[in-house]
């Protein structure tokens, strides 16, 4: 690659992060109106709200500030909360068993193989996380 398309790409990188960091801003924005309209509501009507609605809106009040504190991570320093990846491991691992059980049958060979081998590196993975 020569310098000329080392700094297009340059310029396109930049321009690209810019634009994500605008979506991430706005998302930002938006996530944290609903906060401070939902964090009213319960702060006025919280004594005549129904106890399992008032713990529901607890729970995603907690999880918009998860999400606005991983925004803010990303905007400022260009990286995600840490990752649970024993976790994500998991998951991936009980959805795609879940998978192939329903669907190897009707899968192509190629495909069938290449998501084994992913589920073999999955456990060893995991294996090597414990």
């Amino acid at each position: 690659m020569d310098r000329n398309q080392k700094e297009i790409k340059g310029i396109d990188s930049k321009d690209e992060l810019k634009l994500a960091n605008e979506r991430r801003i706005e998302e930002l924005l938006d996530i944290n109106n609903r906060y401070v309209r939902t964090q009213r509501h319960l702060e006025e009507h919280s004594d005549i709200s129904d106890p399992d609605n008032l713990r529901h809106a607890l729970k995603i009040q907690e999880e918009r500030e998860n999400r606005m504190d991983n925004l803010k991570n990303i905007i400022a320093y260009g990286k995600h909360e840490e990752v649970d990846e024993r976790e994500n491991l998991k998951r991936n691992l009980e959805f795609s068993d879940g998978y192939l059980e329903n669907n190897a049958s009707r899968m192509d060979d190629e495909t069938l193989g290449k998501t084994r081998e992913k589920q073999a590196h999955r456990k060893e993975q995991l294996d090597f996380l414990d």
